[in-house]
Parts: C-alpha cells; structure tokens; sequence
C-alpha cells in the first residue's frame, strides 16, 4: 500500500529540500512521475484518474496516488504521447487549472487533447525533437519514440516523444513508450545520463492481437541503459494493468545477465527516490 497519497503526497513534495546536484522523484504508476530539483517541479505523463476503465478498458491495480485537482506545485507538465495512460483530459483538465502557471508539453496529437479538455493553447507547447527548451529551472529535450512506428513530421514534431530532461545538476531520461530503433540510439549518442526510465512490460503477439501496444522487455531496457551509460535504470510501465506487464523479477534476473553492477530500482506508486549522484 502506498503510504502518502493526495494532500500528504503534494505536501511532501512541496516540502523536500533538493539540494544541487540532486533530484527527488515520486512514482505515480504506469509512467508517470513527479520531479523536483530545486523549485522545480514536473509532471511527466501523470495518468490520475479511472479513464481507461470508463471506455470499456482494464480496472487500475493499485489506487489513484494523487487526485489532480490537488496538484497546485506543477511548474512543467510533459506527456509523451497521446494514448489515454500519458495524455489522459481527465487528469490534465483539473490539473492545469489547479496549477495555473503549468505549461504542457505535448505531441501535436496530445495538443488536440488538451485543446478539447479547455486548456488554453498558449499554455500548450509542441517540441521539435532535438529542441532544448527552458522553463522554470529545468531545461527538456525531446526524443525519437517509436511505439512501433517512428512518425515524424515534415517539421521535426514526432508523434512519439521520449525527454532528456536536465534539473539541478542531474540528466533523466524518460523515454516514453518505445523500442529500440537506430534513431533513438543516434538521439541519445554522447549525452550524459543519470537516471533512465524505460519501459519493461514487453510486447508479444498475444497481446498485439489484443490492441496493445508494447515496450522494451526486460533485456532490451537493460542493454540500452548499459549503451547510454546510464547510472540507475529505473523500470517503468509494468504495473498499472494486469494484461501487460510481465513479473518484475524478470528486470533483476536480466541485469544480473548484463549488468550486475548497475544500479536498478522499481518504485512503487507513492515512493519517492532522491538521486544524489
């Protein structure tokens, strides 16, 4: 069970003093997190609400950390693309209103989302990959996804976005959902990466024939870590719905394989994890 949620969890985060050259993260579920560096605070792809479950998908698995309409702290919200669990209207309407100084950050097709939420378009921007954008003490980068297709348009907007995202001192990666392709390893070639957050719950043809789109497994998420020069690899994706994940132990025995030495966490919704180096 998670230990802090809604108003507990905001006044955590709000309280925490992140020094530099640290970052704290909170995990919310699926992908998505709270970052703090310094004043800082972001959002990335928060999926806070039971929309999935209303259009006839699967129940969550564990409850919602942290009721939107809570969140006061956004400073940056970023999505990384527009399926329901990253860019969900039911969360982001209730929280850009209650954080009225947030600006999105959102694929063109997120961008229709929030636009049809009521979020005004001046509060919404789209990056170009490859583009280094600054607000309120963070600088974020966007890069290739390919979830399965790398869709890039004639402007350099992809409709599947990882962020290198730089606070306080410290590089995260997040890469959304992805696999691996040679246009992501050419984006990430020569950046220096503290924490990567990579998906892990797979893709197999059982579950493709079902509709759902899958991530790296386990091994995958391992090795391209290891190629980025990762310092922590920190799993994601793998815990929100019961029909596509895989059993965590399979990202401990695959690191034990390839990388014994790397450091490796799964969070729960709720936990924080404060990086210092």
């Amino acid at each position: 069970m998670m230990s802090l949620r809604d108003a507990a969890l905001i006044a955590q985060i709000n309280d925490l003093t992140v020094p530099r050259g640290q970052v704290a993260l909170w995990a919310l579920g699926q992908a998505g997190f709270v970052l703090k560096g310094g004043n800082a605070i972001a959002y990335i792809d928060p999926y806070l609400s039971n929309s999935v479950e209303e259009i006839g998908g699967p129940p969550r698995r564990f409850p919602i950390p942290i009721n939107p309409a809570l969140i006061t702290n956004a400073r940056v919200v970023l999505a990384t693309h527009e399926h329901l669990d990253h860019t969900d209207a039911a969360t982001l309407a209730p929280l850009m209103a209650a954080s009225p100084s947030a600006v999105l950050v959102a694929s063109l097709q997120g961008r229709q989302i929030a636009l049809h939420a009521g979020i005004p378009g001046e509060r919404i921007i789209t990056p170009r990959l490859g583009d280094c954008i600054e607000i309120a003490g963070l600088a974020f980068t966007a890069t290739p996804a390919a979830h399965y297709e790398y869709e890039v348009d004639a402007d350099g907007h992809s409709r599947w976005m990882g962020f290198i995202i730089e606070c306080n001192g410290v590089t995260i990666y997040h890469s959304g959902d992805t696999i691996i392709f040679p246009e992501l390893l050419a984006a990430l070639a020569g950046r220096s990466i503290d924490i990567a957050l990579l998906p892990i719950n797979g893709r197999d043809f059982f579950r493709e024939r079902e509709g759902i789109i899958g991530n790296l497994w386990p091994a995958e998420a391992v090795e391209l870590a290891k190629s980025i020069g990762a310092r922590v690899l920190i799993g994601i994706h793998n815990d929100l719905f019961a029909g596509n994940r895989v059993a965590p132990g399979m990202l401990f025995d695959e690191l034990d394989r390839r990388a014994p030495f790397m450091r490796c966490h799964l969070l729960q919704p709720g936990e924080l994890y404060l990086y210092a180096g």
